[in-house]
């Protein structure tokens, strides 16, 4: 069995092998045809590329055969070109010859008639300076005879006439010159001066502004008929108070419906409205209210500063400038020059100077900005050297105004000369402000003055807390400090404080000097 499976395995191999032989030789002759077609298909090619190459040939033979008869017929032609260009070379050359023989006889032409021509002007000529020396003799001539008829007939030699007549001639002209320069100027001065009236009423017709005067009362309305009794207090505590806290005068009688606050300066006037407006809205009126409403008026100063300073800005037109000049401007609200609110004249200012810009065709936006700003240095005369145009000029230029602001600001009262029109447009601006009918009085300004420095001269004192000018200055109002001026001292403090004042300050009529001294004592039970 073993043997068998041998030789079974034998005879598989052996037909494996033959059934290999003879796939390869079919595979082999396959290929042997295919290489054989390839080579027919090639030799085929061939012969079709070398038919090709010899009708090309043929095609070639014949161009070449065209192209020798055309060079042919080309050389004969450029003979022929040739010749006739010889031909007209000749003909140019014998025309050239004729030219030059006619150039050289119409030369000889030219020569002998310009010859001709200038024997003939010399000719002229030397006639002509005869004739014109023999006229001239006749002129000298005549010339002398007249000039010795006209001295013998004058009196005077030809020089001291001639000198005579530009002497006459001279004096005329300068006459006639001063009299047309005083008439150009004259015309010059009165179109002017209608001009500016016309531009100055223009602008205050245009100008719809509220007067900027400032009054020394202030008028509030009452909610109620039972406030002005909430207002005086039990037995006038409140409203005595109210009066020693703000330095104030409280009139609640002199106007049905209303509370009138009277005083000289307009900072404690507005500080005891705001307080007297807070307690009224609340309604609780007492010692304490009254205290801690007048701390909160005063604590809001700065917010009042700054609504003021925005509000007037807004009114004038005026935008983008730096906070913090927002707020020194809004310091002049309670500020007057003359009886005039500073803060209302700078509007007013501010107003006019931009339709006069607009009249004269000056930068309207940067006269306006100047004007607003031209009083802003009033707010810091107390607390800096210089005139409020100096402090003025110098704040604005610290918070980045224009060169021709900070001139605006600096020239308005003429300290430096303005260097633009638009500076001069702030100083007629400012000037018709403070001359409207109503807008100034020198009387409330020395009134005011008078009363700062009578508060002045009492505060020096020993002991003295406060000093306070109410009744318009008919009363004179002194706290002190407890713990230093005892009940025994008042009399004689307020008779030291009534002579001094004899002293050294004129007043008219009478000053009643009241000294108060208030002691208050406060514990908290826990």
């Amino acid at each position: 069995m073993g043997d068998m499976a041998i030789v079974v395995g034998m005879l598989a191999a052996c037909l494996v092998a033959l059934l290999l032989i003879l796939i390869a030789r079919r595979e082999a002759t396959a290929v042997r045809q295919q290489a054989q077609q390839d080579v027919q298909s090639i030799k085929d090619e061939a012969r079709t590329s070398l038919a090709d190459v010899q009708r090309r040939e043929e095609r070639l033979t014949e161009r070449e055969q065209s192209m020798t008869a055309a060079e042919r017929a080309l050389a004969e032609r450029e003979r022929a070109v040739r010749m006739e260009a010889e031909q007209a070379a000749a003909a140019q050359r014998a025309t050239a010859e004729t030219e030059r023989a006619l150039a050289d006889r119409t030369a000889r032409v030219e020569r002998e008639l310009a010859a001709r021509q200038a024997a003939v002007e010399d000719e002229a000529r030397s006639r002509a300076a005869a004739a014109e020396r023999a006229a001239e003799q006749r002129v000298t001539l005549a010339e002398q005879e007249a000039v010795e008829r006209l001295e013998a007939a004058s009196g005077l030699t030809a020089s001291e006439a001639r000198s005579e007549l530009i002497r006459r001639v001279t004096a005329e002209a300068t006459q006639s010159a001063a009299a047309s320069v005083r008439r150009v100027e004259a015309q010059a001065k009165r179109q002017a001066e209608a001009r500016a009236r016309r531009i100055i009423a223009t602008a205050l017709f245009r100008t719809a502004a509220p007067t900027s005067a400032q009054s020394t009362v202030t008028v509030l309305p009452l909610p109620s008929d039972d406030m002005k009794g909430r207002i005086i207090g039990k037995e006038g505590r409140n409203i005595r108070t109210f009066e020693a806290l703000t330095g104030v005068n409280v009139l609640v009688d002199e106007t049905p419906g209303s509370v009138v606050l009277s005083c000289f300066d307009a900072e404690r006037r507005e500080v005891a409205q705001v307080a007297l407006e807070s307690l009224m809205a609340d309604g609780r009126i007492n010692p304490q209210r009254i205290e801690a409403a007048y701390a909160d008026a005063v604590a809001g100063a700065e917010q009042r500063d700054e609504e003021a300073g925005h509000d007037a800005a807004e009114r004038a037109g005026v935008s983008g400038l730096d906070p913090a000049l927002i707020r020194t401007l809004g310091r002049l609200r309670t500020r007057t020059s003359y009886g005039q609110n500073v803060l209302e004249h700078l509007v007013e200012t501010a107003l006019v100077a931009a339709q006069l810009a607009t009249e004269v065709g000056a930068d309207e936006q940067v006269t306006r900005r100047a004007a607003f700003l031209h009083d802003i240095g009033k707010a810091l005369t107390g607390q800096q050297p210089g005139t409020h145009a100096q402090v003025g000029a110098a704040l604005v230029q610290r918070h980045g105004e224009s060169s021709v602001v900070v001139n605006g600001v600096a020239a308005h009262h003429e300290e430096v000369p303005p260097e633009t029109v638009e500076a001069v447009l702030v100083q007629a601006a400012d000037a018709v402000s403070a001359a409207r009918p109503g807008a100034r009085r020198e009387d409330i300004d020395q009134h005011i003055e008078r009363l700062d420095e009578l508060e002045k001269l009492v505060v020096g004192h020993d002991g003295v807390r406060r000093a306070l000018a109410m009744a318009a200055g008919r009363e004179l109002r002194v706290v002190v400090e407890p713990n230093e001026v005892p009940d025994e001292a008042m009399g004689r403090l307020a008779v030291e404080i009534a002579r001094h004042i004899e002293k050294d300050l004129s007043y008219p009529g009478e000053i009643k000097v009241t000294v108060v001294r208030e002691v208050r004592a406060s514990a908290t039970a826990g």
